[in-house]
């Protein structure tokens, strides 16, 4: 519930916080034990999107959000926040681009190793039979 109303803040530029990009998401939320404090994890998928200056940003306005939180979801204990970056959009799709990179350049291969195998069968065949 609180990465759902934090995104919201997020998308709905609630934070005034120039840093806060409203292409970042919250990735995931852990909350301690006694409910005193909540690491969220912050990421995008933008390239261009400055993941650390957004992160500081969220960070100033911690008490803001916590506010928000404590009005919204009316706990007896409203945790503490803190951000973190996440980068494992990002990287997932750096993962995906190195892939489809690497399928492409084996799909290049196999179609050059498949025409310079059909191109030497040809030659055999045209030779005449007698050498």
């Amino acid at each position: 519930m609180i990465q759902e109303k934090i995104g919201a803040l997020i998308v709905e530029k609630r934070i005034k916080d120039p840093r806060v990009d409203p292409f970042l998401s919250v990735s995931r939320v852990q909350v301690s034990r006694d409910f005193s404090w909540a690491d969220v994890y912050i990421s995008t998928f933008k390239p261009e999107t400055n993941l650390a200056k957004g992160v500081l940003g969220l960070q100033n306005a911690a008490g803001f959000i916590q506010s928000r939180l404590a009005r919204e979801m009316r706990l007896r204990v409203t945790p503490r926040l803190r951000f973190h970056e996440d980068l494992s959009i990002r990287e997932g799709f750096e993962m995906i681009k190195k892939i489809e990179d690497l399928s492409a350049v084996e799909s290049a291969r196999s179609e050059s190793a498949g025409l310079s195998v059909s191109a030497g069968s040809e030659s055999t065949e045209s030779e005449p039979a007698g050498k």
